[in-house]
């Protein structure tokens, strides 16, 4: 089958963790570990998430002033080539030498008019206390939310209107390649208004949902399933209250009637529907520990139509 499986960034490095090279690096080694079981036997898209990576290069960018910080597009494509760098690495010394891995810096197209740059949600970078949060805000004039019990830097995160690079990955994949790219949810671009051509894009502060992003790239490859990896088993409902409890097997119409968190759960729920929808095919949230699992459809909340997959409403 044809996989597009997202890993999200917070499996590379976890909200509890020191955001060190270490920590990420024994993290990888066993994401990879996980992946190239399932990239013996199938197509392999692999997208990533970069919100405590992009937001740590942020935080180091602003403690050298005498230079004005990179803007967040640079420093995503920076994650890029260094996530990138080291799952191709790790995933390369597990696969056949004939296998190739390659990675792609790719650009999303975003609209510039997107309201989500007047409404801040991505959170990305580590989690503070209140109070550091409140002095931080004050200091660097970031915009901070709570994420669970604690605080973190939230930007604007466009929705992805266009995958660039498209004929490349397609090349690749024709090619018997692993193909990391999407890292981050894309490098994020828009048109200038005068011109509607691509030599008229220009990078944009933001960082993209990399679910939202997996979800248009999987529908424009014609992926058979896409794969939605994280650090939780599946989707839950009354998340943290006594009454929560997983949703299996279900439908895409079933989940819209569910409130979903927006700077967590929400984009991979929103990211699967759109994928059931407009391609008929199967999209899986769950633990990346369980991967072949999910790819079989045994475990994990399996997003399906209800002529695919039977599926029950949660």
């Amino acid at each position: 089958m044809k996989l597009v499986v997202a890993l999200g960034g917070n499996a590379l490095l976890r909200r509890d963790q020191p955001l060190t090279a270490e920590n990420q690096l024994e993290n990888i080694r066993h994401a990879a570990a996980q992946l190239a079981r399932v990239a013996a036997d199938h197509d392999l898209v692999l997208t990533h998430g970069n919100g405590p990576q992009v937001g740590l290069l942020a935080l180091q960018a602003a403690a050298y002033v005498k230079v004005e910080a990179y803007p967040l597009d640079v420093l995503g494509a920076q994650t890029d080539g260094m996530i990138g760098y080291l799952l191709e690495q790790e995933l390369a010394n597990l696969l056949p030498a004939t296998r190739t891995v390659t990675t792609l810096i790719t650009r999303v197209e975003v609209d510039p008019q997107d309201p989500a740059f007047r409404h801040p949600t991505k959170p990305i970078g580590p989690i503070y206390s209140k109070t550091e949060s409140e002095r931080i805000a004050a200091d660097k004039g970031w915009v901070m939310a709570a994420d669970g019990e604690a605080f973190r830097r939230v930007v604007a995160s466009p929705q992805p209107l266009r995958v660039l690079g498209l004929q490349a990955i397609r090349w690749l994949l024709e090619h018997g390649a692993l193909v990391i790219a999407a890292g981050g949810g894309g490098i994020p671009v828009a048109r200038d208004s005068a011109g509607m051509d691509l030599q008229g894009l220009h990078g944009v502060a933001a960082v993209i949902d990399k679910d939202l992003c997996s979800s248009l790239l999987a529908r424009e490859l014609q992926a058979d399933v896409l794969v939605i990896a994280t650090d939780v088993a599946a989707v839950f409902l009354d998340w943290g209250q006594p009454t929560q409890r997983a949703i299996g097997k279900v439908t895409p119409q079933a989940l819209a009637g569910h409130d979903f968190a927006a700077g967590s759960m929400g984009p991979k729920v929103e990211a699967a529907r759109a994928f059931v929808l407009a391609t008929g095919h199967r999209a899986v949230i769950g633990s990346l520990d369980r991967i072949e699992e999910l790819i079989a459809g045994t475990a994990g909340t399996q997003v399906c139509t209800e002529a695919a997959g039977g599926a029950d409403t949660p």
